[in-house]
């Protein structure tokens, strides 16, 4: 028998009131994410790629429709239990970091746990350990300024998957990183799909990026134009074939010349910003980003003022 989806979305639509006026973000999208399951959420700005992926986060809810998060339905959810909900089930990793500038690396990637009850000792331990995992169990104490970008994304990654999550949901994880970086955070985040289960949802416009994964969704005007995961004479025409590309496993730093020392070099900025990369967003907490314990939700910046 099957497992149960991680997520299932049916006719989902998502309607923003702006200046009185309606404009519809999602037009009834129906799809489902698999455990262990690996998707690409492609699309241009304004096609509602943000807005599914703050539903699939449970980090907004539907206008209409029936969106179920590891089997329990968002709309019967109070926002303590769907805060509660997130926590458990849903992991997040955004392109700008969102890691508390002040706070070691250990301590960062503890943070989810807070809301779990988790005592401190415990709290430090899976965090170690979640570090070590993703390669970084020698820069426990540092802060974020002394990593590089892609050490900083890595330590947003362990913080996200420190809950143990069923889904790690992924908003241009390489968008401030360079090319090399950004591959070899692709490439972590592939090992530890395959080696977790965990399911794995990126967003992203490069079809690069898209490409290496096993199923694409194509977002356009608020539906989804194609989905890979749909039998042959169901595919768009133009959704994007897989491709297969070898991956060079070294880190660059965010800046500087290549003979300084790693952990010193200055990386980019991680104050907040929102989970598309520009303007205001999520502090750090919850699994991922505040959002994961206080259900607070800024409107996601590509669906303000247009339909997406």
């Amino acid at each position: 028998m099957s497992a149960a989806p991680a997520i299932e979305a049916t006719d989902v639509s998502r309607t923003y009131q702006l200046d009185g006026v309606s404009v519809p973000a999602l037009r009834g999208v129906s799809l489902t994410v698999a455990p262990g399951d690996y998707v690409a959420l492609v699309g241009p700005s304004g096609s509602g790629k943000s807005t599914l992926m703050h539903l699939l986060g449970g980090l907004d809810r539907p206008t209409g429709g029936r969106l179920a998060i590891g089997g329990r339905e968002v709309s019967s959810l109070s926002a303590a239990e769907l805060a509660a909900l997130r926590n458990r089930t849903i992991g997040f990793v955004f392109q700008a970091f969102h890691l508390l500038p002040r706070t070691s690396a250990v301590e960062n990637v503890a943070l989810p746990l807070v809301y779990r009850g988790v005592g401190a000792r415990q709290r430090r331990e899976r965090a170690a350990a979640m570090l070590d995992r993703v390669g970084l169990g020698h820069r426990l104490n540092h802060r974020p300024n002394q990593l590089s970008g892609g050490e900083q994304q890595r330590v947003a990654i362990a913080r996200a998957l420190v809950t143990d999550p069923a889904v790690l949901l992924a908003d241009e994880p390489t968008g401030n990183l360079d090319s090399a970086t950004g591959a070899a955070v692709l490439e972590l985040l592939e090992r530890l799909n395959a080696a977790s289960g965990v399911a794995l949802v990126l967003v992203t416009h490069d079809h690069e990026v898209a490409a290496r994964a096993r199923r694409r969704i194509a977002m356009r005007d608020g539906v989804v134009a194609a989905d890979s995961a749909a039998p042959a004479g169901e595919r768009h025409a133009d959704a994007p074939a897989a491709a297969e590309r070898p991956v060079e496993l070294h880190d660059r730093p965010a800046s500087g010349g290549a003979d300084r020392p790693d952990t010193l070099v200055p990386a980019p900025s991680a104050e907040p910003r929102s989970a598309s990369g520009s303007g205001p967003g999520h502090p750090p907490g919850g699994s991922g980003g505040a959002t994961g314990a206080t259900g607070r939700l800024p409107r996601p910046a590509d669906d303000r003022g247009a339909a997406s």
